[in-house]
């Protein structure tokens, strides 16, 4: 994995603060995800970079169920969403779709936005402000559908 920018969030955030529900009427992704965050940081679909990482405290993601909330993350180029822990559909989600979620339980209040981050999936480690941070190491199944583009990619090579 390579080195990325952290944009931190608060706990609790809720999927129509990621994406609100007025631009879910859009007809694309791509056209959604110029709209991500605008309530909490209107300029983050600018800021952010392909590679750069969402850090988030406890329940990201909470809210309704929309698919479109992980799906502008992807689209917009963030590597990751690591957070404290997730609301359970959004998680669901997020693998779906092949958004790459961890759980690094004390990383997200020892990094603020700006920082750089660089997470390893093999080893199951996020490394920040010169420390290194015990995540939640993902199974080699599970880092193959991610890789594979999500489930649902995964499944639809399976049948070919």
């Amino acid at each position: 994995m390579s080195v990325g920018k952290i944009f931190k969030f608060h706990n609790d955030l809720d999927t129509d603060q990621i994406i609100a529900s007025q631009y879910l009427l859009l007809p694309t992704i791509d056209e959604m995800k110029t709209h991500t965050f605008e309530s909490l940081d209107p300029d983050f679909p600018r800021k952010v970079k392909p590679g750069d990482y969402v850090v988030g405290g406890e329940n990201f993601g909470c809210g309704s169920s929309r698919e479109q909330a992980p799906s502008v993350l992807k689209a917009l180029g963030v590597q990751a969403v690591v957070a404290k822990s997730f609301a359970r559909i959004f998680y669901r989600n997020a693998i779906n779709i092949g958004l790459l979620v961890i759980v690094c339980k004390e990383l997200p209040d020892a990094v603020k936005t700006g920082d750089e981050m660089e997470l390893s999936l093999t080893e199951g480690v996020a490394k920040a402000g010169g420390k290194v941070y015990s995540c939640t190491k993902l199974p080699e199944y599970m880092q193959n559908i991610l890789s594979q583009g999500g489930l649902i990619a995964s499944l639809n090579r399976e049948e070919d």
